[in-house]
């Protein structure tokens, strides 16, 4: 199922914005940052709004932070100036920021919370990563843990909160233990969605403000479709 790109500044949903940072909630179809596809970036789109908005001549500075998987939904932050982007890879890299994740699955996990940890192996010519209980030759410790906040008619939401960063981990660690996020054929999903996403999105973000001494705390609204409406 290919994935619907959307990416332009009419549909950029702001959450944050200052002369430091700026905080998009992405939607389902776009790509962070250029890849092999030649598809416009998000990264892209904002620089364009900037410029707009702010009325500004020449290049726009804009610092790639971190990245969401392309059928992935939920905040992105960038850095406006060097200065932030230093300090935010500093945050990232050591761990400083506290993130959670909101997915739907169809199969409830046997337990209402758990903390889940498994040796993660990236296959990249597949682009995708394979849980092991036990460390083999390659494999990073990846761990999570999830709570079930809530349980629909056909599906159960998950807030996940993140004690690592792997690749596809969510996605990896959930097919694991039987419990595939919707519309993720690639980790176990019996079915596609029919915008090519799936449903994970990165819900919240907290930080120190890497110019600024305040912490900042961020929320991204749900995508809008019958499911996640149920879920807000």
């Amino acid at each position: 199922m290919p994935i619907k790109i959307i990416s332009n500044k009419e549909n950029l949903q702001v959450i944050y914005e200052d002369n430091h940072i700026i905080a998009i909630n992405k939607r389902v179809g776009d790509i962070v940052q250029g890849d092999q596809t030649g598809d416009t970036p998000l990264s892209e789109v904002v620089k364009q709004y900037i410029a707009e908005k702010y009325n500004k001549p020449g290049k726009v500075y804009l610092g790639v932070v971190h990245r969401l998987d392309r059928p992935t939904s939920g905040i992105v932050i960038f850095a406006r100036t060097s200065k932030a982007l230093t300090r935010l890879n500093k945050l990232f890299s050591e761990r400083k920021t506290e993130k959670t994740y909101w997915a739907i699955v169809k199969k409830k996990p046997a337990k209402a919370s758990d903390v889940l940890i498994h040796y993660l192996k990236r296959n990249s010519k597949q682009n995708k990563s394979y849980a092991h209980k036990n460390e083999i030759p390659d494999s990073k410790k990846a761990i999570l843990e999830y709570q079930v906040i809530k349980n629909l008619d056909h599906y159960s939401l998950l807030a996940i909160d993140l004690k690592t960063g792997r690749h596809h981990q969510i996605r990896t660690q959930l097919s694991k233990i039987g419990s595939p996020i919707k519309g993720d054929l690639k980790y176990g999903f019996d079915r596609s969605n029919s915008n090519g996403g799936i449903h994970l999105h990165s819900r919240s973000l907290s930080f120190m403000h890497p110019v600024k001494s305040e912490k900042i705390i961020l929320t991204a609204p749900l995508p809008k479709d019958p499911i996640w409406n149920a879920c807000g």
